[in-house]
């Protein structure tokens, strides 16, 4: 193999790296966006379930025998 040859298959590794790095990239950002929704649906499953407690309930507890 020539200089022609190795410089071609180092120009090749450069691109897949290049490549590799752009969808891990890619994969993170996903990943990212996918753990803010789950952060978001976790906080309003939270608040749904504080407005359904009444506090009122369950207070006061009168016992006649």
């Amino acid at each position: 193999m020539g200089i022609g040859g190795v410089s071609d298959v180092l120009r090749s590794a450069s691109t897949l790296y290049g490549q590799g790095k752009v969808l891990g990239d890619v994969g993170t950002a996903v990943l990212s966006k996918s753990l803010d929704v789950q952060q978001q649906q976790g906080d309003a499953l939270t608040k749904m379930m504080e407005r359904s407690v009444t506090p009122a309930v369950g207070g006061n507890f009168d016992m006649s025998v």
